[in-house]
């Protein structure tokens, strides 16, 4: 059995720093909270989002039981990334950053400014578990949460709040077409290979940029097809929300809502292993549009989203 979990562990800085906590005190309740829900889902790979430096990750790997290895991406502009923390080594180590040849730089701002790459370049490694390799891509795609000229997180008019959340839309879907084109890499025609996409996808299971990730429609988990093998299924890869129970489908709430924005997915190969998927302890606090404002609070604003398969 292996587990494996992705988690948004918002703003891991050390304190000093401008997204960081306060102080000390701070950090060290905040690392006690994360490394205590760590223990209780107690991973055997763990994808996490919102690092804010490796020596911040170093720290609570500290506070782990076991022996952990660890890999790290690169930073976006806020000093963020995505990493994964392995109980067993890792081979292949890369970043996916670039987005489709034919998927042109992507607009992000009033002043013109355009991306050709992920935000936050996503990880992949191989972890080889019972004698078997498996593939995980990490990624935390551009937020729903919108950020304006100056720092600001309100608009000046509707206007601007359209023209920025068409902009983040727009950069979310490309930076999911480039994970997508990724692993259709790696799948190539071999249904037999083990790759699980892992991470904060910033949107729920039926929005069209999570849909992106799918690959070929027409056999989801729940629909009729689901049970049928056809063509399409050496290239798909499969959500797991549905087998979440309905009661613990979330890992954030906004303004009062839930919503599972945190997602893992799996290849063909994988689906005969799962023995079942869930959210990790506790109920995270609701949000709304100023991230600063929980700067000095412990753990995270998410959950962690956890699957069990027999492998």
């Amino acid at each position: 059995m292996v587990t494996i979990g992705s988690w948004n562990l918002e703003n891991l800085f050390r304190p000093g720093t401008e997204s960081g906590p306060s102080g000390e005190e701070e950090y060290t309740a905040k690392l006690d909270t994360l490394a205590a829900t760590i223990g209780e889902i107690d991973p055997d790979v763990l994808a996490v989002q919102e690092v804010g430096s490796p020596e911040a990750l170093s720290d609570l790997v500290e506070q782990l039981d076991g022996a952990w290895h660890t890999e790290i991406a690169e930073p976006d502009d806020r000093g963020i990334r995505v990493a994964t923390l392995s109980r067993m080594p890792a081979d292949g180590v890369a970043q996916v950053v670039d987005f489709p040849p034919r998927i042109g730089p992507v607009t992000v701002d009033d002043a013109g400014a355009t991306i050709d790459r992920l935000g936050r370049a996503g990880l992949h490694l191989t972890v080889t578990v019972g004698g078997r390799g498996i593939d995980l891509v990490t990624a935390h795609l551009k937020s729903k949460l919108l950020s304006y000229p100056g720092g600001r997180f309100s608009p000046r008019d509707e206007d601007e709040r359209a023209r920025y959340a068409t902009y983040a839309l727009h950069r979310r879907a490309a930076e999911a077409a480039a994970v997508r084109t990724y692993v259709t890499g790696l799948l190539g025609d071999d249904p037999d290979r083990a790759v699980i996409v892992a991470g904060d996808l910033n949107d729920e299971a039926e929005a069209a940029t999570t849909q992106i990730l799918l690959g070929p429609p027409g056999s989801e988990i729940g629909s009729g097809g689901f049970d049928r093998p056809d063509q399409g299924d050496a290239q798909r890869l499969w959500n797991l929300a549905p087998l979440i129970p309905e009661d613990e489908r979330y890992t954030r709430i906004y303004r009062g809502r839930r919503e599972l924005v945190d997602h893992i997915l799996v290849s063909h190969s994988l689906l005969d292993a799962l023995q079942e998927a869930g959210t990790g302890p506790g109920q995270p606090p609701s949000i709304a549009d100023t991230p600063t404002a929980r700067r000095d609070e412990p753990g995270s604003d998410h959950r962690p989203v956890v699957v069990r398969l027999a492998v």
